[in-house]
C-alpha cells in the first residue's frame, strides 16, 4: 500500500515555474498509470499537460484516502487527516488564489484554461474518502454512489479538458466512469480481499450462494464464477450505455476517452477469458497490447 506523500510547498524564493510543476505531473502519471498515459498521448499538449495535472491531483489525493484509520499509530491518523484538510483548502486555492504544491500550481492553470467545475473536483475527494469510513456495499445503489464519485466524476473533468459539444456527452462519461470503476473492482476482487474490503455488493454474493468469508479467503468456485460473470456483464452494460451515446461531433475530441475504453474493455475481455481466477495474479494488459 502506498504511504501518502507528505504535502511540501515550495520554499519562497524557489517557487516552482509552470513548466517544472506540469514535468512533475508527468512523471506522476507516467509511472502510477500506463493506462491513462498512453491515452493522454494522444491529445494536443496544452490538453496532455491539464490531464496529467488533474492525473496527478487524483493520484495524490487516492494515496491519501487509501491509509485505513483502523490500525494506523495515532500520529499516523491525525498526519493523514491534516493532509486531507490541506488539499482541500488547496484545491480552493486553485480558484481563489496561488496554491501551494506542484501538484495544485498545475491544476490551477488548467482550470483556467478549461472550464472544470470546483464541485466535482470536491465531489472526487469525497468519494477516495468513503474508503475510509466503509469496507462493505450492501446494494448496487450503494456501490453506484462510490463509482460515480470516484470515476464518473472523473470523466466529467476530463470531458471539459477532451472538448465537447453534445449535452450528452456528460451521460457518456458518467456511464463510461461506472464502467472503468467496476472493470477495476473486477480486476482487483484478490487484493481488495487481503486487505479485508469487498466492493462486489453483498446482495449480488447472497443472491449466488457465496459468502463473505470464501471471498476473503480467496476461494474460486462455482458461485464465485456466476458472481463475477454477473458483474462483469454489468460493466459491460455500462460500456455499451457509453457507446451508445457518444455523439458524432465529438468523436474526434473524445478520441482519448475511446482510447481508455478500448484498453479497459480489453483488460474486462481478458478478465473473462480467464474465467475471473482474480486470486491467483493480477490480471494486466502488456504494453504492445496497449
Amino acid at each position: 500500500m502506498n504511504q501518502p506523500e507528505q504535502f511540501v510547498a515550495s520554499p519562497p524564493g524557489e517557487a516552482l515555474s509552470l513548466a517544472e510543476a506540469y514535468a512533475y505531473c508527468r512523471q506522476i502519471t507516467q509511472r502510477s498509470s500506463s493506462n491513462f498515459y498512453y491515452a493522454f498521448r494522444l491529445l494536443p499538449w496544452e490538453r496532455h499537460n491539464a490531464l496529467c495535472a488533474f492525473y496527478a491531483f487524483c493520484r495524490f489525493v487516492d494515496d491519501i484516502a487509501d491509509q485505513p484509520d483502523e490500525g494506523q499509530p495515532h500520529g499516523q491518523k491525525e498526519r493523514i487527516a491534516q493532509l486531507r484538510k490541506t488539499w482541500r483548502e488547496e484545491l480552493d486555492r486553485c480558484y481563489t488564489v496561488l496554491p501551494r504544491h506542484p501538484i495544485s500550481l498545475a491544476l490551477a492553470d488548467a482550470v483556467r484554461r478549461f472550464p472544470i467545475r470546483q464541485e466535482d473536483l470536491f465531489g472526487i475527494i469525497d468519494g477516495v474518502e468513503m474508503d475510509l469510513s466503509r469496507t462493505r456495499y450492501q446494494t448496487f445503489s450503494e456501490l453506484y454512489e462510490y463509482c460515480y464519485r470516484v470515476a464518473s466524476l472523473v470523466g466529467l473533468v476530463c470531458i471539459e479538458i477532451f472538448g465537447h459539444q453534445a449535452l450528452q456527452t456528460r451521460e457518456y462519461a458518467i456511464n463510461l466512469g461506472v464502467a472503468f470503476q467496476l472493470t477495476n473492482i473486477l480486476r482487483d476482487v484478490g487484493e481488495d480481499a487481503q486487505r479485508a474490503r469487498i466492493y462486489l455488493p453483498l446482495e449480488d454474493l447472497a443472491r449466488f450462494g457465496y459468502s463473505e468469508q470464501e471471498l476473503l479467503g480467496g476461494v474460486y468456485n462455482e458461485p464465485f464464477f456466476r458472481l463475477m460473470t454477473f458483474e462483469g456483464e454489468r460493466a459491460q452494460d455500462y460500456y455499451r450505455r457509453a457507446v451508445g451515446l457518444l455523439a458524432r461531433q465529438d468523436r474526434r475530441s473524445l478520441v482519448a476517452a475511446e482510447a481508455m475504453r478500448l484498453i479497459y474493455r480489453r483488460l474486462l475481455k481478458k478478465i473473462e477469458m480467464q474465467k475471473f481466477d482474480v486470486f491467483q495474479q493480477r490480471v494486466t494488459l502488456t504494453t504492445p497490447c496497449k
